[in-house]
């Protein structure tokens, strides 16, 4: 839906008063129904709820439910509430919508004061439920009603987006776009805004590998697999990927990490510095360089050998690792914590206060099938964990994910909460904006064409952010770019560096979606 449509009929969205002064006060010459529900994906139940109501008053009011309050199902509502609002305004039944800032209509009845209130069929079933009888007493005093629509056809918003999500990624993002005032060129103006900044990574590095075979068979006796070695390719991975991420975005890097004396830290060192990252390695004799390797046949992965040591570091790495985070002159300092024995709670505290005053502080924890936990890193300035590594630290599987989301964000302390929730993109939380203010949560559907691999996308969500809110101090920005750069990562097979170019490809796509081009 482009901006010129939506003037057609925005003018229909008001705040509860503006409709009460609009209709004016009981008793009116023409009468007022209320129509109130979540309306997530409006569908032929709703346009039937709809157009029954119009047949009992001449003017139709659809209320819905803000974002914040709706908890049914683990990601919804899957339309912001500035959509669906749009969704019900383009209706030409109705004739006014309202989204309703409070849990329940209770307060907008008592303002608007509509001579009906509909209510669906399946709300006649048994007793009346005790929010029903809520809504009857507001009515009665005023002398409003309650009337039921038929119940001869009924679909659930909830059964058709399990069957089938609408495709609204586009939709939703120029809806947020517009909400907060940003264009498609200050994407643009912000990729250019990357290059130069100076950003410190610290954390865990790790050689990722992949032994590739072919199968032979099987021995007779027992059950072994039999296959023939063809090749073996060595990535940096871990926190390395992290820093090689953002120099591919064009910010000069500074790197700490820990390594072993063997080959693999001779190519870890070779690999970073033909990248542009400048590394500060730390030897530690004691600890081989972390290594993960794993044993390919036929696309499948068969086996995962891991050579590491999770002991934490000493105290003297430790110090290091201080003087190192202190000494810098960067604008960001990102934590990559994979707890591979630089991060821990003894660790982090020292660390973290090594960090000068006014640097840009950013955390990842990687360690939801480890004994890490996100809630370690305390009044980071952004913190980017997954739905997994957000339940682990909460201790909390039952929860649906935006008060999950804002419960992390409130026991963290961080500024700005990203929370990765796979396919289904990410919900960014921001402390700056009250939690009641419709726009303290947003959420962004990925933009991924056709996914490859989708190892790695965090990583590079996490250096596009961290780098766009360095720039631009803006959100919103970071968000788009950091989920667009995701989507990137997607559509190539291994972790790789995600360049400017390909997330301004992205963004040029994404432009022309929202065209119709």
């Amino acid at each position: 839906m482009d901006s010129a449509s939506k003037h057609l009929f925005s003018h229909k969205i008001m705040s509860a008063q503006q409709i009460r002064d609009a209709i004016g006060q009981r008793p009116r010459q023409k009468k007022v129904i209320m129509c109130h529900g979540t309306f997530d994906v409006v569908h032929p139940g709703h346009v039937r709820h709809l157009l029954y109501a119009k047949t009992k008053a001449d003017v139709v009011i659809a209320s819905l439910t803000a974002d914040e309050h709706i908890k049914k199902g683990n990601m919804r509502p899957y339309v912001p509430q500035d959509l669906r609002a749009m969704n019900l305004a383009a209706l030409e039944m109705v004739d006014y919508v309202v989204v309703d800032s409070d849990a329940t209509p209770l307060k907008n009845l008592a303002i608007i004061q509509p001579d009906y209130f509909a209510k669906g069929y399946e709300y006649t079933a048994g007793a009346v439920h005790p929010k029903t009888q809520e809504e009857i007493a507001v009515l009665d005093s005023y002398g409003g009603e309650v009337i039921f629509t038929p119940g001869d056809i009924v679909y659930s918003s909830s059964a058709l987006i399990e069957l089938a999500p609408p495709s609204i990624a586009v939709d939703k993002l120029m809806t947020l776009m517009e909400a907060e005032g940003v264009s498609f060129q200050d994407l643009r103006d912000t990729l250019d805004k990357l290059k130069g900044l100076r950003v410190h990574v610290v954390g865990d590095t790790i050689v990722d590998s992949y032994t590739y075979c072919s199968m032979i068979g099987g021995m007779t006796k027992t059950p072994t697999m039999s296959v023939r070695f063809e090749r073996k390719v060595d990535y940096v991975g871990g926190a390395g990927v992290v820093a090689k991420h953002l120099r591919a975005a064009g910010a000069d890097v500074t790197f700490s990490t820990v390594l072993g004396n063997d080959a693999y830290k001779s190519f870890v060192l070779d690999d970073l510095k033909a990248f542009g990252v400048h590394c500060l390695p730390i030897i530690d004799e004691t600890r081989p360089t972390t290594n993960k390797n794993a044993i390919v046949a036929e696309t499948y992965r068969m086996l995962k050998i891991d050579t590491l040591d999770n002991r934490s570091i000493s105290d003297r790495i430790v110090e290091q690792l201080k003087r190192q985070i202190a000494d810098g002159n960067s604008q960001a300092v990102v934590f990559s914590d994979f707890r591979h024995g630089m991060f821990n709670r003894g660790t982090i505290p020292s660390l973290t206060s090594a960090i000068p005053e006014g640097v840009f502080r950013v955390a990842d924890s990687q360690v939801a099938s480890r004994w890490g936990n996100i809630l370690e890193f305390q009044n980071f300035d952004l913190i980017t964990p997954n739905e997994r590594e957000a339940r682990f630290a909460l201790g909390d599987q039952d929860s649906v994910v935006r008060p999950l989301a804002l419960e992390l964000l409130n026991r963290s302390g961080c500024g700005t909460l990203m929370l990765k929730c796979g396919e289904r993109g990410i919900i960014t939380y921001r402390s700056t904006l009250p939690p009641g203010d419709p726009r303290a949560f947003f959420s962004i559907d990925t933009f991924a064409g056709h996914v490859v691999d989708a190892v790695g996308a965090g990583d590079a969500l996490l250096a596009y952010s961290t780098l766009a809110l360095v720039a631009t101090k803006n959100d919103v920005i970071a968000s788009i770019l950091g989920n667009m750069a995701a989507g990137v990562e997607c559509e190539h097979d291994g972790n790789w560096p995600v360049t400017p170019e390909l997330v301004l490809k992205k963004i040029d796509a994404v432009e022309k979606q929202a065209r119709y081009e």
